[in-house]
């Protein structure tokens, strides 16, 4: 990529064209992996995990007080010349930095509670992470790695970006149904933009900067706003659990892609005044972080339930390759021009965990008829973690989950004020299960309201087949 493009700002480079037809071995793209601590480095022109940058040890050793390394490796940002590559963890509060080149970090800065994803500003001078466990964005030196400042926000910011001009940025909240629009010299909010929904993981520029396009997870919804008029001029209905979005010149046209995790889909949409559904392009576990390769022809697919990446050709709206990765990756980006003489490989290690098992649950024939809710088993070595996601279930109601012929349930979750609940519960999982029970057997895990025992007849969830 030119310098003249670079000078863009980093999320310029999503757009620019490459001389070369598809990825080169060059380039790279990076997965915040949350359960393993790690940050997983992809070649996209063989579609190969490389290897991964271990930040912290994987759960659920971190249960233990924690002296050294990162928790819950979450957000991701990158400086316009890709030399240097943030990472966000927001269980440790601390903000990575790596270089490219090397796979090495380089320093890290620890700022306030829960902090979600950072980005460089437009001219590289400057870093900002949004600190969604608090009011603020902290505003880092990336050569010293200090805080030199915060920028008052609306309660929760989830994400913040650039104008290529570096006069403004624009910050979503996960807590905050506004979007605040921030001059970027003063370091001051001018105006906020109200929004359809308090939760908001995610924006993105569209390729010529007149749109920003930001998403809804908790509504399943993403809103378009004019950067000039600074004003809401569309919501599109997407889908449950939509996580992030990307966009790709493909045929002339600005397609926008989107993560729904709820379904297991990307969506397409264009972008012309009235947004229309392209295609539906289905994919594996829990779909959420995404980005596109610089000449447009590969969109990259983080799974957060299916520790890997899909690569989506975009010529066919296909999913064309699957990587193994990371356990639960969230954001996603690829860099360009960042492999050092060495091959980029330095400074990595080899995939530190092993595929999950995903299984869906449906609603029985006594639960609500629009509850559903998703299980990821993950291998620990000894032990085993069951993360279990439960949703459209009765509000501040205690549930139990069990395996099937089991008396004792697995975990004990309460639903907050919305009817949803996500935990986790570690031990030999796996073994639990009887060995007269055939793996084809009905309803190997069921969900109870209360504490009542395992009765499939009077379940509320239970396995889909």
């Amino acid at each position: 990529m030119k310098k003249s493009t670079l000078a863009l700002g980093a999320a310029a480079a999503l757009f620019a064209h490459a001389a070369s037809a598809l990825p080169s071995a060059d380039d790279r793209v990076y997965t915040a992996d949350q359960n393993s601590n790690t940050v997983s480095v992809i070649n996209p022109a063989t579609n190969t995990l490389v290897g991964q940058i271990r930040l912290g040890n994987p759960r659920p050793d971190v249960l233990s007080p924690l002296y050294r390394g990162q928790i819950n490796v979450h957000g991701m940002g990158f400086s316009p010349d890709h030399k240097t590559l943030l990472v966000v963890s927001n269980g440790s509060n601390s903000v990575t930095f790596i270089d490219t080149a090397t796979n090495k970090v380089k320093g890290v800065t620890y700022v306030g509670r829960s902090p979600h994803e950072g980005f460089f500003s437009a001219d590289g001078k400057e870093v900002w992470v949004v600190v969604r466990g608090e009011d603020y964005i902290s505003v880092i030196d990336p050569v010293s790695f200090k805080e030199t400042g915060r920028i008052q926000t609306g309660v929760g910011p989830g994400m913040v970006q650039f104008m290529p001009d570096n006069k403004l940025a624009f910050a979503v909240s996960s807590f905050t149904p506004q979007v605040d629009v921030i001059d970027v010299q003063s370091h001051k909010v001018v105006k906020k933009i109200d929004v359809v929904s308090p939760f908001s993981p995610f924006l993105q520029f569209t390729p010529d900067y007149k749109e920003v396009w930001m998403t809804h997870k908790d509504v399943g919804k993403v809103t378009r706003i004019d950067t000039r008029t600074q004003q809401v001029i569309g919501v599109i209905d997407t889908g449950f659990i939509t996580n992030h979005l990307s966009f790709a010149k493909v045929g002339g046209k600005v397609l926008a892609y989107v993560t729904v995790g709820g379904e297991n889909v990307v969506k397409v949409y264009t972008t012309e005044k009235e947004a229309k559904l392209v295609t539906t392009i289905a994919t594996g576990a829990l779909p959420h972080g995404i980005w596109t390769s610089d000449d447009s022809s590969r969109v990259y697919v983080g799974l957060e339930n299916g520790d890997g990446v899909e690569v989506i050709d975009t010529a066919s709206n296909k999913v064309v390759a699957h990587i193994g990765g990371g356990q639960a990756p969230q954001a996603l980006v690829y860099l360009s021009h960042v492999v050092g003489a060495d091959g980029g490989a330095p400074n990595l290690v080899a995939r530190v965990n092993s595929d999950p098992l995903n299984i869906r649950l449906q609603a029985a024939a006594g639960g609500p008829a629009d509850a559903r809710g998703f299980v990821v088993s993950r291998n620990l070595g000894v032990v085993d973690a069951l993360e279990v996601s439960l949703f459209k279930l009765k509000p501040q109601t205690a549930y139990s989950v069990y395996l099937d012929g089991q008396a004792a349930p697995v975990a004990r979750f309460v639903t907050d004020a919305k009817g949803m609940s996500n935990g986790t519960a570690i031990g030999p999982l796996r073994e639990l299960a009887p060995p007269d029970v055939a793996a084809s057997a009905a309803s190997r895990i069921v969900v109870m309201e209360g504490n009542a025992a395992a009765d499939v007849s009077k379940a509320v969830l239970v396995q889909a087949k």
